[in-house]
């Protein structure tokens, strides 16, 4: 620093009495018009200082006009010689500059403003370490829709709590196929693949299908069925799972012809009597579903990522296996599962983390088995929803890599 400009005023205050400062004032005037450098002005709260006042730093916006002082530190100006002003020998010292004459360079920084510098260099950088180890926020995912009635966000928090409480009644033992004597879980497989593609013959909304997948796997435990039957269980349960969720609801004729006239209409409505009555038409369970569109909202999803998750978990409804793990793990395995196989690495943010109430650790099992599926799910007979998920309307997300590095680690 070349010295304190005409218009720049120290932020430090010197204290002194009044009739010193007023001497070294005059003495510093006769210095400036026979010198190259010197003191060019004193703030004019020095005038009526008493006291020394102490100055603070601020972290962010440092400028020279605000370094902090006190009796032991204060600015110096390049002088041509030696000699310091008696008001500044009383109350401040001096300390770490060269004196410079007329044939030295007088651009010379004091070095207490080195100091100050590389101290304040460092205290930026740890600023920046501090930023790099705060963790990821948790995100409000809701905000945005404050203004849409639909999203309930008021009550969205309660809704899911009461799912989270629920869910274990929507699930079934996974081993329930041993109860029944003509049906294996082949069959269930083959039923419903079929359901998946009458499904989206029909343009159905999404949760029909998981309500009726689920329909099926609860009347299935507590009642035996023939394989005969197992086609018509299928169907009326999607039947069911219509009158449920969807606004225009396909009649029972549909039914009936899409199954090749296997069946009656007697039959069909026969069937939906003994289904409701076994469960007692209790109709209102959470599926897969309504943990998905939450779980994709936490983890910022576009629509490439929707896909694929739905891909997975659609693929997951054929296979028997799964349905020991609850609605909201499949959910959120899901959504793991797919993240790694779109970016080929494991990705889990806090923030998904948070909403779904499911560590990285926890989903481990879930999703080393969604990959197996996901490998397998254009091989075989059973390509209903690899066909599906091969078109254009769906991002042709049946075409993505597998995430096989999960099975190697």
């Amino acid at each position: 620093m070349d010295g304190v400009s005409e218009n720049e005023n120290p932020s430090c205050l010197i204290g002194g009495s009044s009739d010193l400062i007023m001497a070294g004032a005059e003495k510093m005037k006769e210095r400036a018009q026979n010198n190259r450098r010197a003191l060019s002005s004193i703030n004019q709260n020095i005038m009526g200082a008493t006291q020394l006042q102490p100055c603070l730093i601020n972290k962010r916006g440092f400028s020279r006009k605000n370094v902090a002082c006190d009796k032991n530190l204060a600015f110096l100006a390049h002088r041509p010689n030696t000699e310091k002003p008696n008001m500044l020998a009383e109350d401040c010292k001096i300390i770490g500059v060269e004196e410079c004459d007329d044939d030295k360079d007088v651009s010379v920084v004091p070095m207490f403003v080195k100091q100050t510098e590389d101290l304040l260099d460092e205290i930026d950088r740890m600023d920046v370490d501090e930023m790099e180890d705060v963790e990821d926020p948790i995100l409000d995912i809701d905000s945005s829709d404050l203004e849409d009635p639909l999203a309930v966000v008021e009550y969205v928090d309660d809704i899911y709590a009461h799912y989270w409480k629920t869910e274990i009644s929507s699930c079934v033992s996974p081993s329930y196929m041993d109860n029944q004597s003509d049906i294996n879980e082949k069959m269930r497989a083959i039923l419903v693949d079929w359901l998946i593609e009458v499904h989206y013959k029909f343009k159905l909304m999404d949760e029909t299908l998981f309500l009726t997948i689920n329909i099926v796997d609860r009347f299935l435990e507590q009642q035996s069925v023939v394989r005969k039957k197992l086609q018509l269980v299928g169907v009326t349960a999607m039947l069911l799972a219509c009158k449920y969720e969807e606004v225009s609801v396909p009649i029972v004729e549909d039914f009936v012809l899409i199954s090749d006239k296997a069946y009656t209409r007697k039959q069909v409505l026969d069937m939906e009597k003994l289904m409701v009555n076994t469960l007692q038409f209790n109709m209102s369970v959470p599926t897969p579903y309504v943990f998905m569109r939450r779980f994709l909202k936490a983890a910022q999803s576009d629509k490439k990522l929707e896909c694929l998750s739905f891909f997975i978990i659609e693929l997951c409804l054929v296979e028997y296996e799964m349905l020991k793990f609850p609605p909201s793990l499949l959910a959120a395995a899901a959504i793991y599962t797919a993240q790694c196989s779109l970016y080929q690495f494991k990705q889990w943010s806090k923030n998904s983390e948070w909403h779904t109430n499911y560590s990285e650790a926890e989903l481990w099992e879930c999703s080393r088995l969604m990959v197996s599926v996901h490998q397998k799910a254009g091989d075989g007979k059973l390509t209903g929803v690899y066909r599906k998920y091969s078109s254009s309307k769906f991002g042709y997300a049946a075409k993505a890599e597998p995430a096989r590095f999960l099975l190697d680690q």
